[in-house]
């Protein structure tokens, strides 16, 4: 997670980039973000094949990535960007909250979705949150999207021996997670103090080599802990 920059005024503002193959659907989320508090639009990309250089030219703190684009998909795109050394956040959008591509984004680092829908107001808060190290997805959209996802076997003893690799404490961070908890409900939850939750959090994330807290929530989920 990187934090957001300056902008030409002076002010801390999170940096966003657009990346949408559809012209009015950039223009549009351009327009509502643009004049949002603490949020500048740098830039935008009309295809996955774009953002590489689009990052590099406008070095953005959040990206707004569709996942159906013609040429490299937002998934593709999400996973390449996410590799990258201190990527941005990513949200992904889409249509339907059922598009089974979702939980795939999810798995290549994306901290979140919204519906294109979704309304300004509540777009701009998610942008400010990923921006601040939060994912944005509800405990009840978690579940719902975890349990489309049918967990092989292969995959559980995969997860179960992943997270073998923590202490107990940790676990109990990973299990509280899962269950869609912020940092400061974990710590309420576990007697400790918000700074030694991020704490672990971090480590955790450093254990499992995981981008964020949605994909510790996943992995939990696949070995049956959610």
């Amino acid at each position: 997670m990187r934090a957001p920059g300056p902008d030409s005024a002076g002010p801390m503002r999170v940096r966003v980039l657009i990346v949408d193959d559809d012209a009015l659907v950039r223009a549009g989320l351009t327009m509502m973000l643009d004049g949002a508090p603490g949020i500048a639009v740098v830039g935008e990309a009309a295809d996955g094949d774009e953002v590489p250089a689009a990052a590099d030219a406008h070095g953005p703190d959040v990206v707004l990535m569709d996942l159906r684009m013609p040429r490299v998909d937002g998934i593709t795109a999400t996973r390449r960007l996410r590799a990258r050394p201190r990527p941005p956040e990513v949200i992904v959008l889409t249509t339907f909250d059922a598009d089974e591509n979702i939980l795939h984004a999810l798995r290549a680092g994306a901290s979140g979705f919204l519906l294109k829908d979704t309304p300004p107001a509540r777009i701009a808060e998610a942008v400010r949150q990923v921006a601040a190290g939060e994912p944005i997805l509800s405990p009840r959209i978690t579940r719902r999207l975890m349990d489309r996802a049918a967990v092989q076997a292969g995959a559980f003893a995969q997860a179960k021996a992943t997270l073998a690799a923590l202490s107990p404490r940790e676990r109990d961070v990973v299990v509280a997670i899962a269950q869609g908890r912020s940092n400061t409900e974990i710590a309420r939850g576990l007697d400790m103090t918000p700074a030694t939750v991020k704490t672990h959090v971090s480590h955790i994330l450093t254990k499992l080599s995981l981008d964020n807290r949605t994909q510790i929530a996943l992995l939990a989920h696949d070995a049956g802990l959610a």
